[in-house]
């Protein structure tokens, strides 16, 4: 503080910075999206269609791209085609019966499963896509040992399938405290022994940063130490999931740093809901953050 700095005019600098700092959170600058910008590209950007409800796959495609978008991620097989024509892939393919709830952790999905795989993967492969998603399903009373055996079963028979085609199937990690109770795929240590117990390039997990913040904390000495079993990442700011800006408590640059250290080449997927004005302003400062 400047001690020949009157107290009056102090105030109204305190004043009109916390006015400043107030006006750019409810309406922030839309500079990302207007600018020219340029990528450093050690982190490969995309983002979840779905968390864009009020765009068409056409135009959030044509406005991601100009934000610095590569990819999206959690399309379907149908929905490559309209990427493609866009310039971007498809960094994540879902579809799968079931969904989130009714997963691989219980014997009596995995016919339905398998057969999703066995029509789905090859077709995603024709368009050049490389990874889609399964899910461990609620527990449900199961305990974890079983669920895993079970998911281990079902996987074993979906890999020669996702093989063949040279697709890779992640299983993502779910908190089971805020958004997605009772899921048993709910902490790192759990998914990194059914990556072990399958065995294969195929298999990995979906590291949702956002989640797993949740359930287990730790992230980039968690990405540090089991950064093989994994072949996806999701973002979300916590709490919240919403703009992994000053609002919420992880520093993601430092998290990113820690992801390209690794030497992973895949696909950071931004899975934040906005809640700026300009949605695609979001998604801007998002992939800006995580561009280190």
């Amino acid at each position: 503080m400047d001690p020949q700095l009157p107290r009056r005019d102090l105030l109204k600098k305190v004043a009109l910075g916390a006015a400043a700092l107030a006006s750019s959170k409810a309406f922030p600058k839309h500079h990302e999206e207007s600018a020219p910008m340029s990528f450093k590209r050690n982190i490969h950007h995309s983002a979840c269609k779905w968390c864009y409800k009020g765009y068409d796959l056409d135009t959030f495609c044509r406005r991601g791209k100009e934000v610095g978008l590569e990819a999206v991620d959690l399309v379907n097989a149908d929905e490559i085609p309209t990427l493609k024509q866009h310039g971007l892939e498809a960094s994540l393919v879902w579809g799968v019966p079931g969904g989130i709830v009714k997963g691989l952790n219980r014997l009596e999905n995995h016919d339905a499963i398998v057969d999703f795989f066995a029509a789905t993967a090859p077709k995603v492969a024709a368009h050049g896509a490389k990874r889609m998603i399964v899910f461990s399903g609620n527990r449900n009373g199961l305990d974890d040992e079983q669920g895993l055996e079970n998911c281990r079963i079902g996987l074993e028979r979906i890999m020669p399938i996702v093989e063949k085609a040279k697709v890779q199937v992640v299983m993502e990690l779910l908190n089971s405290k805020r958004n997605h109770a009772d899921y048993q795929c709910d902490h790192t240590a759990w998914g990194v022994e059914l990556v072990k117990a399958v065995g294969s390039e195929h298999f990995k997990l979906l590291y949702d940063i956002y989640h797993m913040q949740i359930m287990d904390g730790d992230v980039i000495d968690t990405i540090r130490e089991n950064h093989p079993y994994f072949g996806h990442y999701h973002t979300g700011g916590v709490p919240g999931r919403n703009e992994i800006d000053e609002t919420q408590e992880l520093y993601y640059p430092a998290i990113m740093q820690a992801i390209v250290d690794t030497g992973f080449d895949g696909y950071v997927a931004q899975e934040f809901v906005p809640t700026w004005e300009d949605p695609i302003a979001a998604l801007a400062h998002g992939i800006r953050t995580c561009d280190v």
